[in-house]
C-alpha cells in the first residue's frame, strides 16, 4: 500500500472501530492500492491535510486489495476514492487525485467550523 506519512491504516477488521465508531470528528477514508499512480500523487496531499486539520478531521487509508469487504460494502469502484464519514455514515464521496487546495474546497461543507 502507498502509505501517506502520518496517516493510520485501517483494515476490514478495524474499520468499524476506527471509522464508524468515531463520533467527535469527520473521518476521511482513502481507498488506495499499490498499483494506482494517482494514489501516489495523493499521498503527500493527504499527509499535509491530516497535519493541517488535526483536531478537525481524522484521515485514514485502507488498502483496497487487502480489504475487499469494505470496498464492496461502500461500492468503491475506482482508485483513489475518498469517503468522508460523520457519525458512522458516509456523507461525501470524492473520486480521483486532486491538489490540496481543491481537496480543502471539497471538504468545506463537512469540516467543523
Amino acid at each position: 500500500m502507498i502509505k501517506a506519512a502520518g496517516i493510520d491504516e485501517v483494515t476490514d477488521a478495524t474499520f468499524a472501530a476506527e471509522v464508524l465508531a468515531e463520533r467527535d470528528l469527520p473521518v476521511l477514508v482513502e481507498f488506495t492500492a499499490d498499483w494506482c499512480p494517482p494514489c501516489r500523487q495523493l499521498a503527500p496531499v493527504l499527509s499535509a491535510l491530516a497535519k493541517e486539520e488535526t483536531g478537525r478531521l481524522k484521515v485514514v487509508q485502507i488498502d483496497s486489495d487487502s480489504n475487499p469487504a469494505t470496498m464492496v460494502e461502500y461500492g468503491v469502484m475506482s482508485m483513489p476514492t475518498m469517503l468522508v464519514f460523520q457519525g458512522g455514515q458516509p456523507v461525501l464521496s470524492l473520486v480521483g487525485a486532486r491538489p490540496l487546495r481543491r481537496l480543502r474546497q471539497d471538504l468545506e461543507g463537512v469540516l467543523p467550523a
